[in-house]
């Protein structure tokens, strides 16, 4: 029997979502002041809804990590609305 659609998601290459979140953080720091600003949060919403769906198919170790990485993401955010 396949796996669910959510566990599929949880059983992503932790590396390559980091780097991908990496790179368009990187973007939304770059571009300037609320631009970039929306980028980041527009970031923070799809990896928030991401965690959403596979918050119960996800250890508690990557948990925290996604979290962790989601409140970094709005700092910035905020710190670029500032």
């Amino acid at each position: 029997m396949p796996a669910r659609p959510l566990e599929q998601l949880a059983r992503l290459d932790g590396t390559k979502v980091f780097l991908a979140t990496l790179v368009l953080a990187l973007v939304g720091l770059f571009l300037p002041g609320l631009v970039g600003a929306v980028v980041l949060l527009a970031i923070v919403v799809a990896l928030g809804a991401l965690l959403r769906l596979t918050w119960t198919v996800t250890p508690p170790r990557l948990r925290l990590f996604r979290s962790l990485t989601l409140v970094a993401l709005i700092g910035l955010a905020i710190t670029k609305l500032l």
